[in-house]
């Protein structure tokens, strides 16, 4: 009996987890945009991310809502954030700019995010991409 309530138990809270309920990447502030973008880190605009923890702007256009804020954390572990705030619609100053090595800021509102975990100030968290490494080449899409 003590195994069957165990089992009704354990199967409860295995159901009643949504991986689609993340919070971390539904944002009603910023559109989905599809895309797909490849930064040759040979390039001198990119050459930044050759070395660790060193977050470099990428405009590229059609890259997320308002650009991408890419980041190298080891030779096989990248972080490529959404540049626009989190916490409000896109609009002429809510592009978020590199503070320091860990840190982005918004400028309308001042909040800061940090590069590695994407939390900050306001309700969301910064927007999370996906990316690939292809030698020299990282590809960022979503």
């Amino acid at each position: 009996m003590k195994k069957t309530i165990s089992l009704w138990l354990l199967a409860s809270v295995f159901l009643a987890c949504d991986k689609d309920s993340n919070t971390r990447n539904v944002n009603p502030y910023l559109p989905e945009y599809s895309f797909s973008v490849s930064i040759n880190t040979s390039l001198p605009q990119y050459s930044g991310l050759n070395s660790p923890i060193n977050p470099v702007p990428v405009d590229i256009e059609g890259a997320g809502v308002s650009g991408l804020i890419v980041m190298k954390v080891s030779d096989t572990d990248y972080r490529a954030w959404e540049a626009a705030c989190p916490n409000q619609y896109p609009t002429a100053c809510s592009k978020m700019s590199i503070k320091n090595a860990t840190t982005a800021q918004c400028s309308c509102e001042n909040f800061e995010y940090n590069l590695l975990t994407g939390v900050g100030g306001g309700g969301y968290t910064m927007r999370p991409y996906r990316y690939e490494i292809q030698g020299s080449v990282v590809r960022i899409y979503n």
